[in-house]
């Protein structure tokens, strides 16, 4: 049979983790939910992840031509999951002119809009500038971690810095109006 006190202290102790469970944020709560880990996969919407308009569906007509990138997360339409369990999931959605864009990397945009990988392939860091180059009058994406920079138009190519490796682009389709993944991610998330 049980002491007294050392049940009291068990019930104390399931009573004080439930509390802890019950003030868990909701934001955990939905990092927790099935597939919020999982890669971006072809139909995905794309939410903004930051800001005052965090979790609105990115339209096309958010995205000024030439820049700044806005960062955001794949989101299942079906399940309403946004996948921000992983942070190797964000990317930088920008509308470039399609003119200016080669090849690939137009066969892999929406109406001249592109998604990449905001994780550096150098060193992890997030990307978070859009400055003019330090080689050229274009802007690019910059980490200023170390300076890597990487031209949106050529398929994320480093074009300064000690990255050794292109950004991880994300193939887009427009869907009514909206932005959607047309395939996995080409290339390495990551570093």
């Amino acid at each position: 049979m049980h002491h007294p006190d050392q049940t009291r202290r068990s019930l104390l102790k399931v009573l004080a983790t439930g509390a802890c469970v019950a003030a868990a944020s909701p934001v955990a709560a939905q990092e927790d939910q099935p597939g919020s880990s999982d890669r971006p996969k072809k139909g995905d919407l794309l939410v903004i992840s930051e800001g005052d308009r965090a979790g609105q569906v990115v339209k096309s007509d958010d995205l000024k031509l030439g820049g700044p990138p806005v960062r955001a997360w794949p989101k299942d339409p079906a399940t309403s999951v946004v996948r921000k369990g992983s942070r190797l999931n964000e990317v930088l959605v920008i509308r470039l002119n399609p003119d200016e864009l080669d090849d690939d990397t137009r066969a892999r945009s929406a109406d001249g809009i592109v998604a990449y990988s905001v994780i550096c392939a150098h060193a992890g860091c997030p990307i978070t500038g859009w400055v003019k180059a330090a080689e050229s009058d274009q802007k690019v994406l910059k980490c200023f971690c170390h300076n890597s920079e990487y031209d949106p138009r050529h398929s994320a190519d480093v074009v300064f810095g000690p990255a050794t490796r292109r950004l991880a682009a994300l193939p887009l389709a427009l869907t009514d109006g909206s932005l959607t993944v047309s395939a996995a991610f080409v290339g390495k998330v990551g570093v």
